[in-house]
């Protein structure tokens, strides 16, 4: 990626598809984490490189082109969820059906407890390793209200998980 300059990704092409293969696999983690469902997924990496390919030019510094795309994602996923009217329950009866890991359900089961917001902090810092200074430059937010918000998100992940007989 350090080779690709915001001039190249607003302009080349080439540049644009380096980058979108580059991040693919982050962004179809995120999108399985909220749809539970490959073909969705799938569909919404196609949707995300076309809005990303649209909105190219309004990237402002490249080294924050993850966490846009990202973004992108966490947004087009919030719209499915949206659209479908899915009920979490059902869902997570999708997913536990497909899951051996008891420990994974318990986590999934107990993420999906959180508000959305904290599910999304959840998810960018623990499944796709963002810091909490990008945290912080994504949502605009002080890097402190992060800490704050993904710390008690972690507590209410803790509470849970024991009630359940789990931990974390």
């Amino acid at each position: 990626m350090t080779d690709v300059t915001k001039k190249d990704f607003r302009k080349n092409n080439d540049a644009f598809v380096y980058i979108i293969t580059t991040y693919r696999a982050d962004l179809f983690r995120t999108a399985m984490a909220f749809l539970k469902n490959n073909e969705e997924a799938l569909e919404a990496i196609q949707e995300v490189t076309f809005r990303a390919y649209k909105k190219r030019k309004q990237l402002r510094d490249i080294r924050y082109v993850k966490t846009w795309l990202i973004r992108i994602m966490i947004n087009y996923c919030n719209d499915v969820l949206k659209k479908s009217k899915r009920l979490t329950d059902d869902r997570m009866l999708e997913h536990k059906a497909s899951v051996d890991n008891s420990k994974s359900i318990w986590l999934e089961d107990a993420i999906h407890h959180l508000k959305k917001a904290d599910q999304e902090l959840i998810y960018l810092k623990y499944f796709h390793g963002m810091t909490f200074p990008e945290l912080a430059e994504q949502l605009k937010i002080p890097e402190s209200t992060v800490k704050t918000r993904i710390y008690s998100a972690l507590e209410k992940l803790k509470r849970q998980l024991a009630d359940e007989g789990g931990e974390l």
